[in-house]
Parts: C-alpha cells; sequence; structure tokens
C-alpha cells in the first residue's frame, strides 16, 4: 500500500520540502527544473568544512530515532585517513508503526541523492551505501532508477557537475531483518557477515566498514541537507521547533480517519496531528493512548497528550521519545494487552540472539504477557513482568533490548490497571475499578 502525504487544511497550509507536492518530482528533469542539484552545486564551491559547519548551525537532528545533531556526527570524521572513508544511509525502516522512507523513495528520491553527495564531499567520502530495506522491493527499484539517471547525466561517479569531486553511491537490498537497522548491524550485513550489533567503542568514525572511517545517517536525515546548503541555516532554523528545527514526515496509524505520512514543521502539538492533520478518531471516540515515535518508544496516556509536541525536547519531557515519528493512536475501546503481547513478539522474532538478557528475556515476556491475553496471568506476574523488562533495559550490546523492554515497561506503568483487570487472583473489585 502507497501512503501519499494526505490533503488536510493543516497539511495544504504548510508547504511540503521534503515530499513537494509537484507531479513527477521523482524525475531527474523535473527536479533540475526546480532547483535540483544547485545545493550540490552550490556545496561545491564551499570548502567542505564549511558544509559541515553550515550544517552542525542549522542544528539539524537525526530522523532515525537517536535525534543526534547531524553536523556534529560529520565532525567526528577524520579530516585525513589513509583508508577510505564511508557513508552508510540507513533506510532499512523495519520498525513497526513507521513508513515514512518510501515515501522519500518514491516521490522525491533525487533530494536524498543530492543530500548523500554533499555529505560525501564535507566528509571526504568517495562511496556511499544506501540500505534498503529488503522487503521495499518496489521502492528500491524506484530509487536504482533515479540514481542511474543521475550517473547517466554526470551527477554521481566521477568528476561531478564538472568539478575533481567523485563519489559512487551503492543501493545495498537487506534482508529483512529488524536488527540490520542498527548501525553496526548494518555495516555487518554490508560486508556480508551476519546481522549482529558489533561492541562499541571503537565506534563506526574510527572503525566502521571494512575497518574504515564510517559515518551513518537516516534517509530523511540526508534528504534534509540540500535545503540546508540552498537556503541557508538561519532559514533552516527557524522551522519549527528552535531546538529540533526543519521539516518532518510523521506517519499515522491506528484508530484514526486519514491514516497516512504527513510533512509538517517539528513542534506540532499531538493532539492537532491527530485531530486536524489525520482527520480525528473514528466516532469522535475517546484517544485511550498512543505510541508517538515507531512501537519502540514509551506509550503516553490519551488524558496526558495536551502540550505534547512532536519534537525530541517535548517527548523526553512526557516520558516517551520522537523516534522515527510513527504515531499509533488507539481509541477507547483498544485492547492495550492485546497490543502490547504483538509488539512484544515482534521483538522476540526479532532479536539477533547474541546477548543473553535479550535473547532470553525477550521470549519471557511475550509469554508472560500470552498469558495475561488468555486471562491466565496473576498479580505477581506483573511484577516479574516487570522485573524481566528492567533486567534486559541497558544489558545490551545494542538498543534493541532496550526497543523491547520500553514498550512493556511503561505500558505497565501508566496502564497497571490493564493488567490488574485480567490477573486471574485480582483484588476483589479491581476489574470495576479498572473499568
Amino acid at each position: 500500500m502507497i501512503l501519499r502525504p494526505v490533503d488536510s487544511e493543516k497539511n495544504s497550509a504548510w508547504t511540503r520540502l521534503i515530499v513537494p507536492d509537484t507531479p513527477d518530482f521523482h524525475r531527474l528533469e523535473v527536479y533540475r527544473a526546480h532547483g535540483g542539484y544547485e545545493a550540490l552545486r552550490k556545496a561545491l564551491g564551499m570548502k567542505p568544512e564549511e558544509v559541515t559547519d553550515e550544517v552542525k548551525k542549522s542544528n539539524l537532528r537525526g530522523r532515525g530515532g537517536a535525534a543526534f545533531p547531524t553536523g556534529l556526527k560529520w565532525s567526528f570524521m577524520p579530516k585525513q585517513s589513509a583508508k577510505p572513508k564511508y557513508l552508510c544511509v540507513n533506510g532499512d525502516e523495519s520498525e513497526p508503526g513507521t513508513f515514512k522512507d518510501r515515501q522519500i523513495f518514491e516521490f522525491n528520491p533525487h533530494q536524498l541523492l543530492e543530500g548523500i553527495l554533499i555529505g560525501c564531499y564535507a566528509m571526504g567520502i568517495t562511496t556511499a551505501y544506501i540500505y534498503v530495506r529488503g522487503e521495499y522491493g518496489k521502492w528500491i527499484t524506484m530509487l536504482e532508477r533515479a540514481l542511474a539517471d543521475a550517473s547517466a547525466n554526470g551527477l554521481v561517479g566521477k568528476g561531478i557537475l564538472g568539478t575533481e569531486f567523485s563519489t559512487d553511491i551503492v543501493i545495498h537490498k537487506g534482508a529483512g531483518a529488524y536488527i540490520c537497522g542498527e548501525e553496526s548491524a548494518l555495516m555487518n550485513s554490508i560486508e556480508g557477515q551476519r546481522g549482529y550489533p558489533r561492541v562499541k567503542p571503537p565506534f563506526p568514525a574510527q572503525n566502521g566498514l571494512w575497518g574504515c572511517p564510517t559515518t551513518i545517517n537516516n534517509v530523511e536525515t540526508m534528504t534534509n541537507v540540500p535545503l540546508i546548503i540552498q537556503r541557508g541555516w538561519e532559514w533552516y532554523s527557524r522551522i519549527g521547533a528552535p531546538k529540533q528545527p526543519g521539516p518532518i514526515l510523521v506517519g499515522v496509524s491506528g484508530h484514526v480517519n486519514n491514516p497516512g505520512v504527513f510533512e509538517m514543521p517539528t513542534g506540532e502539538s499531538l493532539l492537532e496531528i491527530i485531530h486536524k492533520w489525520a482527520g480525528g478518531v473514528p466516532g469522535n471516540k475517546r484517544i485511550k493512548a498512543v505510541i508517538p515515535g515507531g512501537s519502540s518508544t514509551m506509550i503516553v496516556r490519551g488524558e496526558n497528550l495536551e502540550g505534547v509536541r512532536m519534537d525530541a525536547d517535548s517527548l523526553k519531557a512526557a516520558g516517551s521519545s520522537v523516534g522515527t515519528a510513527g504515531l499509533i493512536v488507539m481509541d477507547e475501546d483498544t485492547d492495550l494487552i492485546r497490543v502490547i503481547t504483538r509488539i512484544a513478539k515482534f521483538y522476540y522474532h526479532e532479536s539477533c540472539g547474541q546477548c543473553t538478557p535479550c535473547r532470553e528475556g525477550t521470549g519471557w515476556m511475550w509469554k508472560i504477557l500470552t498469558r495475561f491475553e488468555k486471562g491466565e496471568g496473576t498479580m505477581k506476574d506483573i511484577d516479574i513482568l516487570l522485573d524481566v523488562a528492567n533486567n534486559i533495559e541497558g544489558n545490551t550490546v545494542c538498543a534493541l533490548g532496550d526497543a523491547a523492554a520500553w514498550p512493556v515497561q511503561s505500558m505497565i506503568r501508566r496502564f497497571r490497571e490493564e493488567f490488574e483487570a485480567r490477573a486471574v487472583d485480582r483484588p476483589s473489585g479491581s476489574r470495576e475499578a479498572a473499568a
């Protein structure tokens, strides 16, 4: 299913910058007719460190989940290296509730390619890899076509735009493993190894692909870069939330009238996104809960949404995170035990098995939750479940363990009454209290 940005009163008032509302914008001639690759030309007239500094001053923060400052990450790349330097662009997009990157692959692939080229120039990189989720066969074909057109027109490869700058871009198809969205597992996958996360340090900027300096950025992050170079960091930094500026793609799913991907400035109210961008909840039902940034982010109760915005700082204050901006809405009739059981099963299935707490703990969480779903859980099981999650968090090589633990922890802490109501040995009257 292809999800186009849905037209709405809010959406039509916003001039889209990541997925422009321009027919055939994916075609090279249309993209160039609207100023495409001029940011690259401008960047090539600057010193590499000036390009990095422009991105740093814009305060662009990664759109892949961690919201790390992009320019700062670029500055970690060694200026001089006896080894080749690489850029990996993460388009694995396997987080449940997240479906934004394919909008870029389909509707604006050249802006992504231009951003990659600018990043390569800034960091002195001659080879970039775009790692795309294996299930995205259709979108991989679209991206390959755009790359072929750019290469045929001298925009990728040797002597780009008549300069001495040369960079190759390789599209790498994943094999359907969620763990390969983790940056070091992604690098192992590109190398042809099993997708196991690496112990850090050393970090990728010192020891990445084939032991060489490597930078990893998200697809949406790189698509923002041409905007910053073309229009300047001052212009960019005035868009949306001051501490996390710029446009953002928000995927809204669940109980809304118009699910889809919406482009908006950062810092939009979650209630505005639900009711005005996504058309509200069917039947005007009460919002019971939302997961703000994909399945690994902590759940927020519906009554606590007032004032919460789609930016890193606001969601952190609300006890969650912006993640990949995959907003999942659940109405008053939602069975939250069923929701968390399904999420737990996903992480159990996708654990690579390298770390014992994750390999064993994700299975234990799923089995305990299954008991609650069947009405066989006990009051003691609630605390056991929380204890297992607490022992996974922070005790694994990569963040998949945290991603599995956080939804369970937050569901218990914020909706404990849901578990107590399902417990076979619940105190008298607890079911009525939970209702």
